[in-house]
């Protein structure tokens, strides 16, 4: 079995590198442990966005943020949880996350996950997906999941019984199949571009694979290898609900090394710069063929 720092060092990954997916990935280990003891109550606060946050978001950050600030390497971080990036050190890399993403679906027992960006930079300002040096995404189900990439393909760990992070998936491909996760369907009610594109999932029987969770439904186009995931702006919301930096830039970093594509309809979204910590955007990310197919419903 070759462990989650054995695959690193394979890669020849650089030590400081290692330091910090490390970290990560044992911040991952004490948010899964936290989701299991959740009882799903409100933190009594709200987020930098207004969104009423559960006491395991609260906890989540905390437990990312307490890891990330005692690895020497990690110079700044940035968290959905935060109001601004936060200089931590002087190390060389820069962390951004969302700690618990979906936490809207914790009270009814869906699976949430954790989506981490990690860049070398000292700021996340200006900076595009593409300037990523690695992403993971985890997923917390009936078992705990991470997916890496360190620019070398999309891989899949396994959290074992013993706390160690198991190779379960080399080399993740991404082909063409009937599979979509529609999200924001309430965009249909003024956008016909959309419905138009819903109506051709469904007249074409494509199986329908939607959660409300952002990692649990791109989690299902990595192991099914085909898919759609889409999530369109409309009316006083055009660039939709998520957030480029915390979740749309890891997700299409780790889609294009499957050999898949994300888009924001119109260009490439690893290409877009960043000019605010909360900027969001619309997606479409998955199959190829798919996701040329939203950018022409909706041109």
């Amino acid at each position: 079995m070759k462990t989650l720092k054995d695959y690193l060092i394979s890669k020849e990954v650089s030590a400081d590198l290692i330091s910090v997916i490390k970290t990560v990935a044992a911040s991952i280990v004490d948010i899964a442990d936290a989701v299991r003891k959740s009882d799903g109550s409100k933190a009594g606060s709200s987020n930098i966005y207004g969104e009423e946050q559960l006491a395991l978001d609260v906890l989540s950050d905390k437990i990312m943020m307490d890891h990330l600030k005692k690895n020497e390497n990690v110079g700044l971080v940035g968290s959905e949880e935060l109001d601004d990036e936060l200089v931590i050190g002087e190390g060389d890399y820069a962390v951004c996350s969302d700690p618990l993403d979906g936490s809207s679906l914790v009270d009814v027992n869906l699976s949430v996950g954790t989506i981490v960006g990690i860049y070398k930079t000292k700021s996340f300002i200006g900076t595009k997906g593409d300037d990523q040096v690695a992403a993971i995404a985890s997923l917390y189900g009936p078992s705990t999941t991470l997916f890496l990439t360190i620019r070398a393909g999309l891989v899949q760990f396994k959290l074992d019984k013993n706390g160690e992070w198991i190779l379960m998936k080399d080399d993740i491909q991404i082909g063409e199949g009937k599979m979509f996760a529609p999200g924001n369907l309430r965009a249909c009610s003024e956008r016909d571009d959309y419905l138009k594109l819903v109506n051709f999932w469904v007249t074409n029987q494509y199986t329908l694979r939607y959660s409300g969770g952002m990692i649990p439904d791109i989690n299902q186009i990595f192991l099914k290898g085909k898919g759609i995931f889409s999530y369109p702006g409309y009316g006083d919301a055009p660039d939709g609900k998520l957030r480029l930096l915390y979740e749309c830039a890891p997700m299409s970093l780790l889609m294009e090394q499957a050999g898949g594509m994300s888009s924001d309809g119109k260009m490439r979204l690893l290409d877009k710069e960043l000019k605010d910590l909360g900027q969001r955007s619309p997606i479409f990310i998955g199959s190829n063929e798919e996701v040329k197919r939203c950018e022409e419903y909706l041109d």
